[in-house]
């Protein structure tokens, strides 16, 4: 048996004895207390008999040793939490015989007596407590309703109007029902980084929250989480179930998972009450309608909804409530969309940008005005991104022609051969709308062409991918080896395309980096196609470049 050291009890001894009984114990936490922990757990608890405090509490595994018992126990007198002070009973009681034993081993040269009795009674108090407090908390959902609101949560992320529907583009539910006149909603998701809806109560919150965000978004993270609270909204978000926790990837894309792997969350937010992870009854109801309502507007008008400028529509539904509600069976909910509400928001967001614009050119203009970029950049294409040199057959064209948001592609390309030569930049979703709007910034893509670069320390030889943007900057693709069978017929079947579609290729932007669709994208991972034309190296007329710094190319 393990001992504390000769120094240790010299400290201890030190300590004043205070004429008092301590109850000490180790339990297993209960199914509701444990609910906040992984795993099997116990809590080990030192309670003072004689003052009613408790003076250190530990949860260990179920599988760790009685030293964990004496841990808390030296933490109890010598740095007890609560307004006490250190100190050592006179007294120790148990409940087990073996912690008894133990103890008295560890023990027997602190003069403190260590009894074994069959109830601990203020121990015993203190874990009913425990369990009173969990039982008393409500659940997150109703439990009537929660089967119905993760089915239609789950139909939500199904639809995934983030695909069609940006923030600023604002629909309006109709309900008049539980003290709700109109719920105005706002989609979470376009940028890939959150997926949800926020139903907020007002239209004035979701302006004023909209444009607090604006104002601050150099502010502190302080100042941005009180305009967080300030919004008065019922929200459904969507977040990685917990298994997938430990496979942690900040850049992985939550679209990029099947619906097994995320779990939709319900709540509310409002400025006196903050945020809460949970909905009443009434709550419960609200947002059951609201998304079902909102989930047959998406699937009636998903194609009106997919344009830019999204007209006036309006629909009324009838939605049945679940059984266990109340005996009227039938809502009646009218959704529309608000395009003045839209322009509106869309007109806030533009103009700050452009105001963050004109200080970045005023920035730019006391800046070294002879500063040359480089020739090549590297910074265009997303590290870890797939790329391949390939092709997509004519009849899938036409489907991205009527399918595509981002699509700049001439209508009179020749159509020969087996399909049309791309090179695939694939990557996740956020990452691939910042290369779509880099790229649209710059214009578009003027040409693809392919040009020799060598190492000169390893003597390797190289066909670098190039990508050259209206705007005139070049950007490279990728490096593939001259000596590599696979890239040595991939650009065989290339030089063969370009031949025959008269030098017109283009660039494909997937998301879906992760997961089954990585090297093969599906039609909805496409989302967006950029013309150019492919021009020989030596019409490009950089000659060999030269590696002088690992991917800067001179």
């Amino acid at each position: 048996m393990t001992t504390l050291n000769r120094s240790t009890y010299r400290r201890l001894n030190n300590l004043n004895q205070i004429p008092s009984v301590w109850e000490g114990d180790r339990r297993h936490i209960s199914a509701n207390v444990e609910s906040d922990y992984d795993g099997q757990k116990e809590c080990i608890v030192w309670v003072d008999g004689s003052q009613g405090v408790v003076r250190a509490m530990d949860v260990v595994d179920s599988e760790v040793g009685p030293e964990a018992i004496v841990r808390t126990l030296l933490r109890a007198m010598e740095y007890p939490q609560g307004p006490v002070k250190p100190g050592k009973p006179q007294k120790i009681v148990v409940r087990d015989r073996e912690i008894q034993f133990y103890l008295r081993g560890i023990l027997q040269d602190l003069g403190i007596a260590i009894e074994y009795v069959p109830n601990l009674p203020l121990i015993d108090e203190l874990f009913r407590e425990f369990e009173e407090d969990q039982n008393s908390q409500p659940p997150n959902l109703p439990p009537q309703y929660a089967t119905q609101l993760m089915e239609v949560g789950e139909e939500i992320w199904r639809n995934a109007p983030w695909e069609i529907l940006e923030e600023h583009q604002i629909i309006a539910i109709e309900i008049n029902k539980w003290d709700i006149q109109t719920l105005y909603v706002s989609i979470l998701g376009m940028l890939g980084k959150e997926y949800g809806i926020l139903l907020y109560r007002s239209l004035d919150s979701l302006k004023q929250f909209r444009a607090s965000v604006l104002q601050q978004q150099d502010s502190s993270i302080e100042q941005l989480e009180e305009s967080f609270l300030k919004q008065d909204c019922l929200f459904i978000t969507f977040e990685r179930t917990e298994d997938l926790f430990e496979e942690y990837d900040e850049d992985l894309d939550l679209a990029d998972l099947s619906l097994s792997e995320v779990e939709p969350n319900f709540g509310n937010i409002h400025p006196l009450e903050g945020l809460r992870a949970s909905l009443f009854e009434e709550e419960a109801l609200t947002v059951f309608v609201a998304l079902t309502a909102l989930n047959r507007f998406l699937r009636q008008h998903r194609r009106r909804l997919s344009i830019d400028d999204i007209p006036k529509i309006n629909s009324n539904y009838r939605i049945t409530l679940p059984q266990e509600s109340e005996t009227n069976h039938l809502v009646s909910v009218k959704v529309a969309t608000l395009p003045e509400v839209t322009e509106e928001l869309w007109e806030m967001a533009t103009s700050h940008s452009l105001d963050d614009l004109e200080e970045d050119e005023d920035e730019d203009e006391d800046e070294d005005e002879d500063e040359l970029s480089p020739a090549l950049r590297d910074d265009l294409i997303p590290p870890d991104s797939f790329v391949s040199i390939g092709m997509v057959p004519w009849e899938m064209i036409d489907y991205l022609r009527s399918h595509l948001d981002s699509i700049q592609l001439a209508e009179n390309v020749l159509k020969t051969g087996d399909g049309f030569p791309v090179i695939l930049i694939q990557t996740s979703r956020p990452k691939a709308i910042t290369l779509i709007e880099e790229i649209e910034a710059a214009g578009g893509l003027e040409t693809i062409f392919f040009n020799p670069g060598e190492d000169p320390l390893e003597d390797d030889v190289y066909d670098l991918g190039i990508l050259q943007t209206k705007n005139g900057e070049m950007y490279l693709f990728g490096e593939f080896s001259q000596d590599d069978p696979t890239h040595k017929e991939a650009r065989k079947k290339w030089d063969s395309r370009v031949k025959k579609t008269k030098g017109n290729c283009g660039l494909l932007v997937a998301r879906g980096l992760k997961g089954a669709s990585k090297g093969n994208p599906k039609l909805p991972d496409m989302m967006a196609l950029f013309s150019a034309k492919f021009i020989s190296h030596e019409d490009a007329g950089l000659g060999t470049l030269q590696r002088i710094i690992q991917l800067d190319w001179e």
